[in-house]
């Protein structure tokens, strides 16, 4: 057996089984090994049946009977139901939409149930517990399920693991499977990656101890410091990662952007608004490193409304005012990404409006069509042009702008000088996809990503650790800060009556739902939520039906979504009711109100990116936050978006208050819950950065490091970073 063996050579796999595991991603033995638990039980805290209170959260022992299924009397639901019994007494066990329940266990069987007490006509009992089969009852409160007849009372495991489960799939099924490998002695044959010196500075435990720790811990301190390896391990690897392809990027050949500082002023001058000082901080950080003759790599992270577009422009400027090496004319060209097509057409229109002075083109490409500007008939306008003569002129190096989607990066998409790469929300985009803009030519192009999702420093330098990093931290001048209220569900009416003195000075409203359609009630899990379409009809018939009302969501066609922001952005619209399609960078100046519902269902990052739609102009801007939950976690969530002064602290709040994987987690940014925890404690960040700097610097290939370089070779392709 070794740490790639398949599971179904050491433990017997039903089918059941199978699709379970397959769900959780656990294939090998080394998965398995890595699959910790997410908290731990304590068997000294278990409790008799004769014990239980109502309201308790309880994990009892005993032997089940009387399984039966039917079906509830008045909703006609299928239940399960069973009664348990221990030795003090007996508990009626019910299960609601869950008829599987009665086949998965059977009468007589011992088992361990864990759930919340209710009481009913004087009767305790338990509604819809966590239930799993086991081998043997403790004996006594306080007794461990995990004790041997041979252990002494100091080795007794008091503690369980608690493993994230699967239909099919029990936490105690995993416990009893990585007993099983670690019973063979596997821990013995694993190297440990992590060099021992770093183990001994930051006083970790070697790999053997800390698998027999995390899954089968003798105290709360062992699974900790398990817990705590294991993550800077994880972090400690991604930034060795990030460090050697910051060193190989480093080797690479760009073009050199030499530009006069005077000719950078006067283009600033043109813009309608004063820059602040962090966009003129942000501009001279990038000129210089195009100066550099490596590529540049740099991440603009700007809070909602703080100019980065205009940032962009004036170094694009700075690319084009260049002609290519060893010429007097022409100009270097710039790919410019964006994730979405209404914001690409969006920032075709800015950046005509930035470089119409000049006698440059602009080329506009997306899925559903190509556009130039300037247009022959018309050269104050752009016009529609084929795609292959867009291609055509874009490989000919005629066109030094390029805007677009993910279109940009298909293989038909060829430059002839592309010196800059500039991708905004880039946190939106896939690294291949970065890659491929990245790799279109010999010379490497200087790379900019942007994005305005506040993200915390730590979790910042993991995972753009290869990446400078500059912060828009200011807004700009005459800005208003915008005004937040938290509606409960008997203010809205109040809160209409504001809106309308609003909309009657001609001001527009963005309003925000979680869902598009309403929710199938059929469905037991279906989201009950605050739907577009049934939310702009209530609006229309209720409440404001004097204004003219149009929804936006994400399976509209790019042509209705195109028409529907045209009428916004002309104000024939004058109320938009949309899901969250409307979070990355769409601009209408005169829209100064947003309301949100369902607030709750958003996390405090992605609410404020929403209310940042409406802080684009010099009037006075308002959220009105609609919550459905009165909980105090909801209140004090919220209540941080109205005193949070910007972005950052927000997303510092979120971190510490919800935990990073409801946050980012796994499938924004590819890393395990497990390190996400770790990227709360900023001292572990910096002391995985400072030691795989310092190795990078000595070995970049590992060569001194075997453990490492086995590590990776094996482990890198298993993390993804999106």
């Amino acid at each position: 057996m070794n740490l790639l063996s398949p599971l179904s050579e050491i433990v017997r796999i039903l089918p059941n089984h199978k699709k379970a595991l397959d769900k959780l991603g656990l294939k090998t033995v080394e998965d398995l090994l890595y699959y910790f638990p997410v908290r731990y039980g304590d068997t000294s805290q278990m409790k008799t049946i004769e014990s239980l209170v109502k309201g308790d959260d309880s994990t009892v022992f005993g032997r089940i009977s009387g399984l039966k299924t039917s079906k509830a009397f008045v909703k006609k639901i299928p239940m399960s139901e069973a009664v348990v019994t221990d030795d003090t007494n007996k508990i009626k066990i019910v299960w609601f939409n869950q008829p599987y329940i009665a086949k998965m266990v059977h009468e007589g069987q011992l088992v361990r149930v864990e759930g919340k007490v209710a009481e009913r006509r004087g009767e305790l009992y338990m509604s819809n517990p966590k239930i799993e089969v086991v081998d043997k009852i403790p004996t006594a409160v306080g007794d461990s399920l995990f004790v041997h007849d041979t252990e002494s009372e100091e080795d007794t495991h008091v503690m369980y693991p608690v493993y994230p489960e699967s239909r099919g799939v029990t936490s105690y099924w995993i416990y009893h499977a990585v007993q099983k490998i670690m019973s063979r002695g596997i821990l013995d044959t694993i190297a440990d990656p992590i060099p021992e010196e770093i183990l001994k500075k930051y006083n970790l435990p070697g790999i053997k101890t800390a698998f027999i720790w995390i899954h089968t811990p003798k105290k709360e301190a062992d699974a900790e410091s398990a817990r705590k390896r294991f993550a800077f391990q994880e972090i400690f690897f991604i930034q060795l990662q990030k460090q050697k392809e910051r060193k190989l990027w480093n080797k690479k050949k760009a073009f050199e952007i030499g530009i006069d500082q005077k000719d950078i002023a006067d283009f600033v001058k043109r813009f309608p608004f004063e820059p602040t000082e962090s966009q003129i901080n942000a501009i001279q950080s990038i000129v210089s490193d195009f100066k550099r003759g490596f590529p540049m790599s740099r991440l603009l992270e700007g809070d909602v409304g703080s100019g980065k577009t205009a940032v962009a422009a004036t170094t694009i400027y700075a690319i084009t005012k260049t002609p290519p090496k060893g010429k007097v004319f022409g100009n270097l060209q710039t790919a410019y990404m964006v994730p979405t097509e209404i914001l690409a057409k969006q920032h075709y229109e800015n950046f005509i409006g930035y470089f119409q002075h000049l006698p440059i083109k602009i080329g506009l490409i997306t899925g559903s069509g190509c556009a130039i500007f300037p247009s022959k008939s018309d050269p104050t306008k752009p016009t529609s042009i084929s795609r292959a003569q867009l291609l055509k002129w874009v490989a000919n190096g005629e066109v030094p702008i390029l805007i677009g989607t993910h279109a940009l990066i298909q293989k038909s998409v060829k430059f002839k000088h592309l010196a800059f790469v500039v991708i905004d929300e880039q946190h939106r985009f896939g690294t291949a996809q970065r890659q491929k803009l990245t790799d279109k030519d010999t010379v490497v192009p200087h790379l900019l990503s942007m994005t305005a999702t506040p993200i915390p420093r730590t979790l910042a330098l993991t995972i753009y650790g290869d990446l400078d990093l500059t912060l828009l931290d200011q807004m700009p001048h005459g800005r208003l800060p915008i005004i937040t209220k938290i509606i409960l569900p008997t203010e809205r009416n109040n809160a209409y009556e504001d809106i309308r003195k609003e909309l009657r000075t001609g001001r527009q409203l963005y309003v925000i739902c979680p869902r598009i359609d309403e929710p199938d009630p059929t469905k037991e899990l279906a989201v009950i939520a605050k739907s577009v379409k049934l939310e702009a009809e209530r609006l229309n018939k209720e409440v404001f039906p004097e204004y003219m009302i149009d929804i936006l969501h994400s399976k509209m066609t790019p042509k209705e979504k195109e028409n529907t922001m045209a009428d916004f952005s002309s104000g024939k619209t004058k109320i938009l009711v949309a899901t969250s399609v409307v979070e990355v960078g769409v601009n209408v100046p005169n829209a100064t109100m947003i309301i949100i519902e369902g607030a709750e269902r958003f996390g405090l990052a992605q609410l404020h990116q929403l209310r940042g739609r409406v802080i684009r102009s010099n009037h006075q801007a308002y959220c009105f936050v609609f919550a459905e939950s009165n909980g105090q976690k909801t209140k004090d969530r919220l209540k941080a978006l109205v005193t949070a002064k910007n972005g950052f602290e927000l997303a510092e709040f979120d971190l510490k208050q919800r935990g990073s994987g409801e946050l980012y987690g796994r499938k924004q940014w590819g890393i395990s819950d497990l390190a996400m925890e770790a990227i709360k404690n900023i001292k572990m960040v910096e002391a995985s950065r400072t030691e795989a700097i310092q190795i990078v610097a000595e070995d970049e290939d590992f060569k001194h490091h075997p453990t490492i370089k086995n590590y990776f070779d094996t482990k890198t392709n298993k993390i993804h970073f999106e």
